[in-house]
């Protein structure tokens, strides 16, 4: 693990660093405390179009798709250095980071010039529908069927938990193909038009009260067998491509927004008074901070070891497993660290005045909930690192 950045390396980081000096909104926290979640999605979309224009959207993508032709450390400074500017997330998030290297990877030329492009500009939204009623965890047991008639795959069946479903365009949809099929065998991997007849899409409210994620519902959808990614009943194979992309690239803004929460949190309990002391004064206090920031350094250098793994490599392994998990319960005991320290207020939502930062730790504990189930529960990672990072037999 080599932690240190070449020539070529410094002097991207430093350009990058003048354009979000220059272009990162001022009024971004606003809109992300205040804004419905309808209106600012449109937002994210409209900063998008301005990072895309300025050829900052996909850095490590091919140039003959939009890309910059960058290299993947390349990609990573990019990550950092929008989390650490504290720059608006792009909106078309699945489709930059999980689907648009996965088309890259396993598509044809024709679905490379006609799909990627438009995930760079944010012209079209992607979805991933993966997860089932009956097939979360178990995505290998999923049972929506796609049955070859003519030149088109017929779909039937309902998928779960789907980000984005609301604003998508399209969708990575995994299907079974051969309806006698058990488990990793059978699937295929389909880009779905959302706006096909009989796709159907419903909210699931959450605790934040927003909508953020969806049920999807395909009766009788129609798609060209042309829209298969990769090959007929090598869905697994294509999904664990999508899936690898998700536990080792995201992790590294998670990690630098998670500091940066860190940094204000200490702000903040330096500022808190408990009768005629700071909070920041207290020995538990001063623990729980300094448990946090060991737990952050850790993500980061795990990050970096697993980004060099994808250098030597060229494709993400198992290891992005111990970052997901790594993440997604350093964070809740973040949280709910940072709920201890700043008392009832900040349970206060953003319509209220008392509210401390406008509601953002509310909402951040809150949200918090999910990350132990969103892209894979702890349990499955678990048993993904024990098998195939520490040799373990499998878990049945």
């Amino acid at each position: 693990m080599d932690l240190n950045l070449n020539p070529q390396e410094t002097k991207f980081r430093g350009q990058l660093r003048a354009w979000l000096q220059s272009n990162v909104p001022e009024d971004w926290e606003t809109h992300r405390l205040r804004d419905s979640m309808e209106d600012r999605f449109q937002f994210l979309r409209a900063w998008q179009k301005r990072v895309y224009e300025a050829g900052w959207a996909g850095v490590a993508w091919p140039q003959e798709y939009g890309g910059r032709g960058a290299s993947l450390m390349e990609q990573v400074i990019f990550t950092q250095e929008m989390a650490a500017a504290g720059a608006p997330p792009l909106a078309n998030i699945l489709g930059l980071a999980l689907i648009g290297p996965t088309i890259i990877a396993y598509g044809t030329e024709a679905q490379k010039k006609r799909y990627l492009a438009n995930i760079l500009s944010g012209d079209e939204i992607w979805c991933q529908g993966f997860s089932e009623p009956n097939a979360g965890s178990d995505l290998a047991g999923l049972r929506t069927e796609a049955l070859l008639d003519g030149d088109h795959f017929v779909v039937n069946g309902q998928k779960v938990w789907n980000s984005y479903g609301w604003a998508a365009d399209w969708c990575a949809l995994v299907t079974r193909s051969d309806p006698g099929s058990e488990k990793h065998k059978g699937l295929t991997y389909l880009l779905v038009d959302m706006r096909s007849p009989g796709v159907e899409v419903r909210p699931l409210r959450q605790l934040t009260g927003e909508s953020e994620f969806t049920e999807l519902f395909f009766r009788d959808v129609r798609v060209p067998a042309e829209n298969v990614l990769g090959a007929v009943g090598d869905g697994w194979n294509v999904a664990l491509g999508t899936l690898a992309h998700e536990r080792a690239t995201l992790g590294v803004s998670a990690q630098i927004a998670m500091r940066r929460q860190l940094d204000r949190l200490v702000e903040l309990s330096r500022e808190m008074r408990r009768n005629s002391h700071r909070a920041s004064d207290e020995p538990l206090v001063r623990q729980k901070l300094a448990q946090a920031y060991v737990e952050n350094e850790i993500l980061r250098l795990n990050q970096m070891r697993a980004v060099s793994k994808i250098i030597q490599t060229g494709a993400p392994g198992p290891e992005g497993s111990i970052l997901k998990i790594g993440w997604s319960e350093a964070n809740q005991r973040f949280q709910a660290t940072a709920q201890e320290i700043l008392g009832p207020y900040a349970q206060l939502t953003g319509a209220s005045d008392l509210a401390i930062d406008n509601g953002a730790w509310s909402y951040s504990y809150l949200r918090a909930r999910g990350n132990t189930i969103e892209a894979g529960t702890s349990e499955i990672q678990r048993n993904i690192i024990g098998q195939h990072v520490l040799g373990l037999p499998k878990s049945y």
